[in-house]
């Protein structure tokens, strides 16, 4: 019953990172649409080649006479930028704190039922005496 169950957390948690893998782009791309950012489809070969020239998957800030601009480029996935103001920055990373929060809870209190199992090592349930 033990093992089933030290089996099926493995096999959640393998499943969970590879999921955190294809789904962080959208996830971050999910974030910056929610706190006010555009999104900008590079749908000509001049608006191709400046979204390739940008840095990719990582917020840079450019100064605009409009005033400060933040941009996300994603030239492999959706071959689009967000593009925020300050208060579209500031939103995101309100977000970002916000789900940094839920994923720290999140991670302790898998670390607490673990902990709660106690099945005493690796190999705790099946020597016996090994306690």
């Amino acid at each position: 019953m033990v093992q089933r169950t030290i089996v099926a957390a493995a096999l959640a948690a393998s499943l969970a990172v590879g999921a955190c893998v294809t789904v962080g782009a959208q996830e971050k791309e999910g974030q910056l649409a929610a706190a006010g950012f555009v999104r900008l489809q590079a749908d000509t070969p001049q608006k191709a080649a400046k979204l390739k020239a940008l840095p990719q998957n990582t917020i840079t800030y450019a100064q605009r006479k409009s005033g400060n601009a933040y941009i996300y480029a994603d030239a492999a996935g959706c071959n689009c930028a967000y593009v925020g103001n300050d208060a579209a920055y500031q939103a995101y990373q309100q977000l970002r704190a916000a789900n940094n929060v839920a994923q720290m809870q999140e991670t302790t209190a898998l670390l607490n039922a673990e902990a709660a199992n106690d099945w005493g090592g690796a190999w705790g349930p099946l020597v016996p005496g090994w306690y």
